[in-house]
């Protein structure tokens, strides 16, 4: 297929970009306390501009740093000592024809209490103590400072009123006076102005996702009753005057674009009457057309309605590009939208129906850096693609917390851009059993290193745990971990043979220098719970039990037991989840949670908590109630466990001693773990062999 309009130039403002493809800002953590640029940070932007993107928006830059810092490794332009660094930055992207424009951003009530006059206190700190106070603040400063942040024990967060706390940073928040809120204007006006001294190529003000500017524009946040609250104008003379301030100190010709929620999405949680929806986000659109901003960034939702912004695997491809089509009926000038873009079919059929101008990829660049030359170059086949597992969101949230970046499932080398593969395999022959997404890691890197890589897969096809995990409705994403991975180990030369179940005579045979074990893992199955109405989830997922129109029990609310039973509730099914624990599906991240327990409420699922599993009968399930500590039966016609994964590690254990070769266990056969950790695992591997 042709990518005529993909590849094609056009322009923001007076800046012209080369292609229409746009990588969206995402924050991942590689900045440090005093918000200049990193080697780290230069290095990811770098590998996306050599990767053939347009136009780069850098993730949310703070414009101050008492109530707008959200993360101790976020970019600033709150102070002239961080332009040298963006500008060094920018001039390294601009080396590959790539243009560059900086997110100006404050999170008002989303920031977190913890956060509030955090940043300058480090400042001064790293200055004095070095990396030394880095450990003292993740290790003993921070964990009380959480249990502090749990109890509201910290500075209040500020909002343009007082309002409800933001769903994720639940942090109580106050006011911004009219003396703040003149301030802040100037702050935002001040960092365009320095992105502008640093050679960048442009601004963005972030309005959408629920931070400050959002806030002033949703009537649910905006309560005030002076010149910034109350009407539509009101509201949106905040965003206006930063406007103003931005073109009478920066001038005309340096591109201003507004990343704009145009529907809060609060009706798809049942809250229709929160926030504003898309005929109100329409006339916020129109009103920045006609101030003369130079492009518009569609985009939804708010922290509230996370998963309307920031997509599980669950949703649909382009399901939301009916916004950036309404708001380009309104206006004229370029409309840039993500709209879940997952190939670059959509992407070129979005550009010639005319739902938008640019193509934003977020989630898909962090997985591949070299998305747009793969296209361009007739290689689509070999891209990388995002399957919306989320864990880049969760480990750069939960990195902030150790001063710690954020990490992909599929793209291990996230925060290692420098670093080279060495060349020295000189052909030594490596043998791989499993064809999973840890195995199909080690052996494309093991053939980029020169190795001569053979993986036998004792299956008929490759995909190992994931096979599984693409099983429940609409997970299908899940299989283009190891379909990606399989294009491109093959395209490394390796040799990838199915239906092969390897025993130490097979390796034997292929007389090889080093074998590595990547077998995953099996489901759990206790000797005490037996029975012909007694599976296993993978039983389920697999198709060898196919169970319709009964009563079951699943035991286990991790996300395997709560997406094995979208899919038994799918076939009829009706189910109740049993756990252990005082929540369904303790420590599984919140979003994955906002995306499966709807469906299952919808579908009569019930949920036991602080309930064990004693006994399995013909008839039923005897439980303990944890909390009163007493027994209750429960009738069901299948048990269907969801207990966890045990490591397949047989083979590994029968020529881990050989003498013949250097033997190696990865992924779920050494450790249990998620995608990310399996493709981690092998990295490490493969980086460490001699």
């Amino acid at each position: 297929m042709s990518y005529n309009m993909l590849f094609s130039p056009m322009k923001i403002g007076n800046v012209e970009i080369k292609n229409r493809i746009v990588m969206a800002p995402m924050c991942m953590g590689f900045g440090q306390y005093n918000g200049c640029a990193t080697e780290t940070m230069m290095n990811y932007y770098e590998e996306r501009a050599k990767g053939g993107v347009g136009l780069i928006f850098t993730e949310i830059t703070r414009i101050n740093d008492i109530t707008g810092a959200s993360s101790f490794g976020q970019l600033g332009m709150s102070h002239d000592y961080q332009i040298p660094a963006l500008r060094e930055m920018a001039d390294r992207v601009h080396k590959h024809n790539c243009k560059i424009m900086v997110e100006l951003h404050h999170p008002g009530r989303q920031n977190l209490g913890l956060m509030i006059g955090t940043v300058p206190i480090c400042n001064v700190g790293s200055k004095i103590m070095g990396n030394l106070y880095t450990k003292i603040l993740t290790g003993a400063v921070i964990p009380p400072g959480k249990k502090l942040q749990d109890k509201h024990i910290v500075p209040r967060t500020v909002a343009p009123s007082k309002c409800d706390r933001s769903k994720m940073s639940d942090s109580v928040n106050r006011e911004l006076s009219n003396k703040e809120v003149k301030r802040l204007i100037c702050q935002f006006i001040e960092g365009a102005v320095r992105v502008q001294k640093a050679g960048c190529d442009g601004v963005e003000l972030h309005a959408s996702h629920g931070y400050l500017i959002q806030q002033f524009l949703s009537p649910n946040t905006n309560k005030r009753t002076d010149e910034y609250g109350g009407s539509l104008e009101n509201r949106m003379r905040f965003l206006l005057e930063i406007i103003d301030g931005i073109r009478a100190n920066c001038g005309k010709d340096f591109p201003i674009v507004v990343r704009l929620t145009v529907d809060e999405m609060y009706s798809m949680i049942g809250q229709d009457a929160k926030g504003y929806n898309l005929e109100e986000g329409l006339k916020m659109a129109k009103i920045l057309n006609d101030k003369g901003i130079d492009a518009i960034d569609v985009s939804s939702a708010a922290y509230d309605t996370f998963n309307y912004w920031l997509e599980p695997t669950t949703f649909t491809p382009g399901w939301r590009k009916y916004l950036a089509r309404e708001v380009k009926n309104v206006v004229d000038i370029p409309v840039i939208a993500a709209n879940l873009i997952r190939s670059p079919k959509q992407a070129e059929m979005q550009l010639e129906e005319g739902t938008q101008d640019f193509i934003s990829l977020g989630r898909p660049l962090i997985a591949d850096p070299h998305w747009a030359n793969k296209v361009k170059d007739g290689k689509e086949n070999l891209i990388k693609r995002c399957v919306c597992c989320l864990y880049c969101f969760e480990s750069m949230m939960k990195g902030a917390y150790k001063y710690t970046h954020g990490h992909c499932s599929v793209n291990p080398f996230v925060g290692r851009e420098d670093v080279k593969l060495k060349q020295d395999g000189n052909g030594r022959k490596v043998v791989i059993i499993g064809a999973g997404c840890a195995g199909l890691t080690a052996a494309e890197l093991l053939s980029k290193r020169g190795f001569n890589v053979t993986v036998l897969e004792k299956e008929s096809k490759q995909g190992g745990q994931l096979n599984l995990a693409s099983k429940p409705p609409h997970k299908d994403k899940m299989n283009w971990v190891c379909e990606d991975l399989l294009s491109n180990t093959v395209n490394n030369g390796a040799k990838v043979l199915f239906n092969v179940k390897a025993d130490k005579n097979v390796i034997d045979s292929y007389s090889p220098d080093i074998v590595i074990n990547a077998t995953g893992g099996t489901a759990i199955h206790p000797k005490a719970f037996n029975g012909d109405n007694v599976v296993t989830v993978t039983d389920v997922l697999n198709g060898s039990v196919d169970i319709q129109n009964k009563n079951v029990a699943v035991i286990g609310s991790g996300m395997t037991g709560l997406e094995t039973s979208e899919l038994l509730v799918s076939h009829g099914n009706k189910v109740t989840v049993v756990e252990m624990a005082d929540e369904i599906a303790p420590g599984a991240w919140f979003q994955q949670l906002d995306d499966a327990l709807p469906a299952l409420k919808k579908a009569g699922t019930k949920f036991l908590t602080s309930h064990k599993l004693l006994s399995v009968s013909s008839n039923g399930i005897e439980l303990q109630n944890l909390k009163e500590n007493k027994a209750t039966a429960l009738k069901v016609d299948y048990v269907v466990l969801s207990l966890g994964v045990k490591s397949d590690n047989a083979l590994f254990n029968s020529i881990k001693n050989s003498s013949a070769y250097k033997v190696y266990n990865i992924g779920d056969s050494a450790k249990i773990g998620r995608i990310a950790n399996a493709t981690e695992s092998a990295y490490q591997l493969v980086a460490s062999i001699e």
